[in-house]
């Protein structure tokens, strides 16, 4: 198995949950509201997003590996990199803050689009499904970086399947899970995938010639970090942890992970309670798992 199967199965799981949360809540909301009429036009919208994504992949795909070459290619590897750890840092902590009131604010948005018509319920759905695609496209292409084999693709593509086998489990109420957990723990973990895509973008600034040091190896593990063993496939597939990193390497990846880690962790503020504390604690669990589709039907 490639060293990095396991983080694109993470981006995979974490991104494709996320939505498959999206469609669940506008689906089951036309569903209980009785507009079935307009499911058509969320799955064209939903459609429409993940052509876009996989041919926003292709280009990328493309212009790396065709169109550009020698440092041309590591700098825009270096730039593309560097653009997915911005994006998922923004959307761990976007999520973290937003996922309490993200399924009230997709039912109002698709009431409006349902008074505007056809072409503007395709456009809800396709919006609210292609920010996430584009943002899995482009962290799996940074995370895949230098894969010699399909297991970067089997592992994004195992970890949408398992999203939406526990999107429909949800869905039907088949399953429970506390997604609040989830979405920590997974967050967590993208971090850690963050910092070491980070890594690897300064890796490529050093290589196409923008930043120094490309020689100069903060310590040397290759006695003991085996690449080729399973620890150290692990390490290098999912943290980007190498025997030899460069000093600029290590600097960069604790500068991120550290503070951002730290952040991520720290326990949220509550938000003042307009309500009585027996409301609060009739569905243990918080955050998304709160507006997934069966309880969108016990609130109506």
């Amino acid at each position: 198995m490639s060293q990095v199967f396991t983080a694109s199965y993470l981006i995979g799981l974490r991104e494709g949950l996320e939505m498959v949360l999206i469609v669940s809540v506008l689906v089951a909301y036309l569903v209980k509201t009785g507009r079935r009429q307009h499911l058509l036009p969320v799955w064209v919208g939903v459609g429409a997003a993940a052509a876009l994504s996989i041919g926003f992949g292709w280009a990328l795909s493309y212009v790396s590996t065709t169109v550009l070459g020698g440092p041309g290619q590591e700098l825009f590897d270096a730039i593309t990199s560097t653009v997915a750890v911005v994006l998922v840092t923004w959307m761990v902590f976007w999520m973290r803050r937003t996922a309490r009131k993200l399924s009230g604010e997709l039912r109002g948005r698709l009431d409006g689009a349902i008074g505007l018509g056809v072409g503007a319920v395709v456009g809800i759905a396709f919006l609210s499904v292609a920010r996430e695609g584009l943002e899995t496209t482009l962290l799996f292409f940074a995370s895949a970086q230098g894969a010699t084999s399909s297991a970067p693709l089997l592992g994004l593509a195992a970890g949408i399947v398992t999203a939406v086998v526990i999107g429909v489990g949800l869905y039907a109420g088949a399953i429970r899970i506390n997604l609040s957990r989830f979405f920590m723990v997974s967050g967590a973990l993208l971090v850690l995938v963050a910092a070491g895509i980070f890594k690897y973008a300064v890796h490529d600034f050093q290589e196409a010639g923008v930043l120094p040091g490309l020689t100069t190896h903060a310590f040397d593990a290759t006695g003991w970090l085996d690449p080729g063993s399973w620890y150290g496939a692990l390490a290098a597939g999912l943290f980007n942890i190498t025997p030899q990193p460069t000093v600029l390497e290590t600097i960069a990846w604790l500068a991120y992970l550290v503070p951002v880690l730290v952040l991520f962790l720290l326990p949220a503020r509550s938000p003042a309670r307009t309500q009585p504390a027996a409301d609060d604690t009739s569905q243990p669990a918080p955050n998304v798992v709160s507006e997934t589709p069966q309880h969108v039907e016990a609130r109506s």
